[in-house]
């Protein structure tokens, strides 16, 4: 006789981040992903924003997250960048966004791609993502507002000591909580969380993970963010062909092994950077609703 067991539903938390896609056909996918994910009961989905600043741009965002916040119960962030941008334009997206039923927002400085050299703010915008952050809380007290953390620092940053009070004047502005960068060494978001901390930040800190569709996608992405790829994953995927079963099953090591060892020190929730794929992330969030 098989005796079968019942799963305890896992209390551990996960959000998914996506980004507008540049076609119908990608909408259509990107709908489907998230009728795939909606079962694990995400506990958020986020929408990352365009640099581009044409009003075709924002409102095809905002029709993108109004569509998945029609399709499901879940959650939906709105990314909302302030780079570029005078604080009147601003502050539109924003009212647009929340006239649309948006009710949490992931507040960012974004970039400007045209511009080289140092960053500079708009003339008529806001001077940081403190001051930007400030406003939102002002205007709309009730909009959850989340941050990004950087366990390694900002590629921007001139010490580690000058972005953790970078993060700190986000928070005490009125950030709810913080989402991190993606990394792959546990141990190094574990001694940010320790240093954020004693900084006297007392918001919910939810690593950011990034599944390894293409290790070598991902190296151009860890060379713009100062995340640093540990020696040994260059030796695991040497050679390995990206669309190979091995690949795949080498990245699904690499992501429960960084979520094993957070649980362990007390993670219980993550924030996974999909890109539209719902391979990898789907199935390690299966992973987590049913084995914790």
């Amino acid at each position: 006789m098989v005796t079968r067991f019942a799963l305890a539903a896992s209390d551990i938390q996960f959000s998914l981040e996506v980004f507008p896609p540049k076609s119908e056909a990608g909408l259509g996918n990107l709908l489907a992903t998230v009728d795939a994910y909606a079962a694990l009961r995400p506990s958020a989905i986020t929408v990352t924003f365009t640099a581009r600043r044409t009003p075709q741009a924002v409102a095809y965002m905002r029709d993108v997250v109004s569509q998945l916040a029609a399709r499901t119960s879940i959650p939906v962030a709105a990314h909302l960048t302030c780079a570029g941008r005078s604080r009147a334009e601003i502050d539109d997206i924003l009212a647009a966004l929340w006239n649309d039923g948006t009710r949490s927002i992931v507040a960012l400085r974004g970039d400007t791609p045209e511009v080289t050299g140092p960053y500079q703010p708009h003339p008529q915008g806001y001077a940081t993502t403190a001051d930007f952050i400030s406003a939102v809380r002002a205007r709309y007290p009730a909009m959850k507002i989340l941050v990004a953390g950087y366990p390694e620092t900002h590629p921007e940053s001139p010490s580690a000591e000058f972005d953790l009070a970078h993060l700190k004047r986000k928070v005490d502005a009125g950030a709810d909580g913080v989402l991190t960068q993606f990394f792959f060494d546990p141990e190094v978001f574990l001694r940010w969380r320790d240093r954020v901390v004693a900084q006297g930040i007392r918001v919910p800190l939810v690593p950011g993970l990034l599944p390894i569709l293409s290790f070598p996608r991902m190296v151009g992405f860890a060379g713009k963010c100062n995340a640093h790829v540990p020696g040994f994953l260059h030796t695991m995927f040497e050679g390995v062909d990206p669309n190979s079963v091995d690949h795949k099953l080498l990245a699904m090591n690499v992501l429960s092994h960084q979520i094993t060892r957070l649980i362990e020190h007390g993670v219980t929730s993550f924030h996974f950077y999909t890109l539209n794929d719902t391979l990898l992330t789907r199935h390690v969030c299966t992973w987590l609703r049913m084995a914790f």
